[in-house]
């Protein structure tokens, strides 16, 4: 570890090109190149490749080489065979919902340094329930030129052909695995049967997905199977959904993710083509310097899918260093593509005067080590968010997979409110890069960012995201997500027709922390800039911000197309305080007032809008 401290005199967003050779892997020579071939693992055999191919990654880590390679070509990889490890992951799945926290692995990478897996355009292709890939305790890694697939991707779609009063039939997509039986339709894959299906839809005309029902009344009503891929249903009086659309179903338990990335460092995923994944996407979970490139989460061209995800794309849960996400494609996740926080415990016990016991609270994120020796925190406060106070962790110890004890280096704050205060880790916070992206296709968010440390999301294209495009939330009460932001630029970014569905206010950029209390003078979030993007809204607020110190937005150009039923101001502000106002232009003009304002006073806003 000791030959990457220089790596923290670097200046920011320094491109990998500049980095010294002791934080990339160095340039392979012949004798340094492990091939799967090598190991049996050749392309197009379509048998479990899984033995060979973790024979080729024991044998880079005994020879020290700095190149795995793939030869052009398919290869199937089965859970018979794979890897299991146990491993506690953020935002995936409850005591009750999935009790085991093991995971079949296809591609694991365990405690190996300075490697890179070239994949020449290779294609992985996963059956039944797999997380893809993970490194645990690596270090120095780059994957390039690789595609993910699953054979039956756990997200069944099926769309509207025909309806009628009382009738209505559907068309599976080829890849969508069913069987009608006792006169019902059952969706099912490679091992497994969805029961706890949700269910969105797509509506290619206005390209919008929303919420629905549809699957319920589909899996509730008589079913026939009139030719393969074609069935037809007996509906209830009154459901006549609407032609064309297409229902996109997946299970909710989160028992798998797509790749997981933990307890590793300097990282690069580069020119990956990931084309669907199980449960929550590609998790990075107390990682540091992660490099996202040219990352593709879309399903494969000409494959007639809009599903990629069951869950979110990329989710970085307690990285610190920089993560980077450049030239990435979004499109078709029942999530959001991007989530980058950490994680909120609650005090609920003074041990002695420097020890205290603290719990995880959300029914899916625990189990996982949050603390570290060293690390440093923050006390906050549950009605306000602030953070009154801090100290250095001295020695963490684990009680249960719900609780730890931690020992600090100074007498813990005599105001703090056990049973209600929350300890956030301040060192496992990342500074975040999120440039030249393209989101779209997904009824949620399309950036949640909450991290105190710099961030930057510029020259990116927001196209019909559900909710907020970018959400600033911060949470002690709901998911328990930690990271009040400090330093925030958005700028240069187009935005067209999102926060359709919801998100604050019905907000394109929503800035909505969880405290109860609103105080102007004591905000959560600081130092947000929104300068130079372009606006395309039908009627709903472009900001909405809460609980905000220092908020510019300058420079921004704003159309305004009318929709009905919708009539809301361009700007909204909640106990917020420096808000400043300067040189944007509005085309098309809104119904309603330009700003509203609430719990403010008329010193903290000015502006020419």
């Amino acid at each position: 570890m000791k030959k990457l401290l220089p790596l923290l005199l670097l200046p920011l967003f320094l491109p990998v090109a500049a980095l010294p050779l002791a934080a990339r892997p160095l340039p392979a020579q012949p004798c340094d190149t492990v091939r799967v071939a090598d190991f049996g693992l050749r392309p197009h055999t379509y048998v479990n490749g899984v033995e060979p191919l973790r024979a080729a990654i024991s044998a880079c880590r005994e020879r020290g080489a700095r190149v795995l390679l793939f030869e052009p070509g398919r290869y199937d990889l089965w859970p018979e065979g794979a890897e299991r490890r146990e491993w506690f992951i953020s935002n995936t799945s409850s005591e009750t919902e999935c009790p085991s926290k093991v995971k079949t692995v296809g591609m694991l990478l365990e405690k190996i340094g300075d490697l890179t897996v070239e994949g020449n355009g290779a294609t992985l292709m996963f059956h039944g329930e797999m997380t893809m890939l993970a490194l645990d305790g690596c270090e120095n890694i780059v994957l390039r030129d690789l595609n993910f697939d699953f054979e039956r991707p756990g997200g069944s779609e099926i769309t509207y052909v025909r309806t009628a009063e009382g009738e209505t039939e559907v068309r599976l997509h080829r890849d969508t695995r069913y069987e009608v039986a006792d006169g019902r339709i059952h969706l099912f894959g490679e091992g497994w049967r969805s029961d706890r299906n949700h269910c969105i839809e797509y509506d290619p005309e206005s390209e919008r997905f929303f919420y629905s029902q549809g699957w319920s009344v589909l899996a509730a009503s008589p079913a026939e199977e009139i030719a393969p891929g074609l069935v037809r249903f007996a509906t209830p009086a009154g459901f006549r959904p609407k032609a064309g659309n297409t229902l996109t179903v997946r299970d909710i338990i989160r028992d798998q993710v797509g790749m997981f990335l933990f307890r590793s460092r300097n990282v690069a995923l580069e020119n990956l083509h990931v084309r669907y994944m199980h449960g929550l996407g590609i998790v990075s979970q107390y990682s540091r310097d992660i490099t996202m490139r040219g990352v593709r989460c879309e399903p494969r061209e000409g494959s007639g899918r809009l599903l990629a995800s069951s869950a979110d794309f990329m989710h970085f849960s307690g990285c610190s260093g920089r993560v980077r996400i450049l030239g990435c494609r979004f499109a078709g996740a029942q999530d959001d593509p991007i989530n980058v926080h950490g994680t909120n415990l609650r005090a609920e016990e003074r041990v002695g005067e420097r020890t205290l016991r603290l719990r995880f609270m959300h029914a899916q994120s625990y189990g996982f080590d949050a603390f570290f020796g060293g690390d440093t925190v923050a006390f906050v406060r549950v009605a306000t968010m602030e953070r009154f106070a801090s100290a250095r962790v001295e020695a963490v110890r684990r009680l249960s997979d719900r609780e730890v004890e931690v020992d600090f280096d100074r007498d813990l704050p005599a105001t703090l409110a056990v049973g209600r205060d929350c300890v956030e880790n301040m060192s496992c916070a990342p500074e975040v890069e999120v440039r030249g992206c393209y989101f779209t296709r997904t009824s949620t968010r399309g950036t949640l960012m909450t991290t105190p440390r710099r961030v930057v999301i510029a020259d990116n294209t927001y196209y019909k995201t559900g909710m907020s495009a970018i959400l600033v939330e911060s949470d002690v009460a709901g998911w328990f997500e930690s990271g009040p932001v400090c330093d925030l630029t958005i700028e240069n970014n187009t935005f067209v027709d999102c926060a359709y569905a919801g998100g604050p206010h019905h907000a394109v950029i929503g800035i909505n922390p969880s405290n109860p209390e609103v105080d102007p003078e004591r905000p959560v979030h600081r130092n947000i800039r929104i300068v130079g993007n372009r606006f395309r809204t039908f009627g709903n607020p472009v900001v909405a911000a809460k609980s905000t110190g220092g908020l510019l937005f300058e420079r921004n150009e704003i159309e305004v197309v009318p929709e009905p039923g919708r009539c809301d101001p361009l700007l909204r502000f909640e106990g917020c305080s420096g808000v400043e106002l300067r040189g944007n232009r509005v085309a098309g003009a809104p119904c309603g007032p330009a700003v509203v304002t609430s719990h403010m006073k008329r010193r903290h806003l000015k502006g020419d809008l």
